[in-house]
């Protein structure tokens, strides 16, 4: 596998708290000269990085993010102003302790009803597995797939660890034929990548990837 095929299925992401505008220009640059997936951004940077990008990589962004306890309708309106203000891709979190407590049909509703809010965008779904069960996993493979979203992820990185490639294995062996997966947090070597696509995974969330082509070059 060439970098170039890795790169190709890397979103290329900055969701820093304190993510500055010339930050982000960085990373739409680095997207659009390293022909990433997409560059996933903080929604507050979406319009003016759309715009600026004009179309030479995709814009991806995150809502209900990191915790995914804001409502349902919050979600929806998140995803819905995204889109509208350039986002071609969305990752929604899951309310955790909604799965906790087995409220299986509310998540798929949530997912359900975010997906519509997104269109024909894409939505992965993340699923936060640090915090979770492997049954726990396992339903949510179930949940997203019946919900229709395009992805399910494995975490938001910004919790108590991040993509294993255990989970990724699990991931794939139990979510349907439409749904893809994306590793993401910790992903920090060109050996970590290869090894989760290898896996299954058919997107990666990671900022260090580009990094260390850029220094390498």
């Amino acid at each position: 596998m060439t970098n170039e095929e890795i790169l190709a299925k890397v979103d290329h992401t900055l969701l820093s708290t304190t993510a500055t505008w010339e930050q982000i220009k960085e990373i739409v640059d680095d997207g659009i000269r390293f022909h990433t997936a997409s560059v996933c951004i903080p929604a507050y940077y979406v319009a003016k990085a759309s715009e600026y990008a004009k179309g030479r990589v995709p814009i991806c962004t995150v809502i209900g993010f990191p915790n995914g306890y804001s409502t349902k309708e919050t979600k929806c309106y998140e995803a819905a102003n995204a889109v509208e203000n350039g986002a071609d891709e969305v990752d929604m979190v899951i309310n955790v302790g909604a799965l906790k407590d087995r409220k299986y049909d509310e998540i798929e509703e949530e997912i359900r009803d975010v997906k519509a809010a997104c269109g024909e965008k894409i939505l992965k779904v993340i699923i936060e597995c640090c915090l979770l069960t492997d049954e726990e996993k396992v339903k949510m493979c179930e949940i997203v797939t019946n919900a229709g979203a395009d992805y399910i992820k494995t975490s938001t990185g910004f919790s108590k660890s991040g993509a294993t490639r255990r989970d990724v294995a699990l991931m794939k062996a139990h979510v349907g034929e439409n749904v893809k997966v994306k590793a993401a947090g910790g992903i920090s070597t060109l050996e970590n990548a290869r090894e989760f696509l290898e896996l299954g995974a058919d997107r990666l969330g990671t900022s260090r990837i580009v990094k260390i082509l850029k220094e390498s070059k």
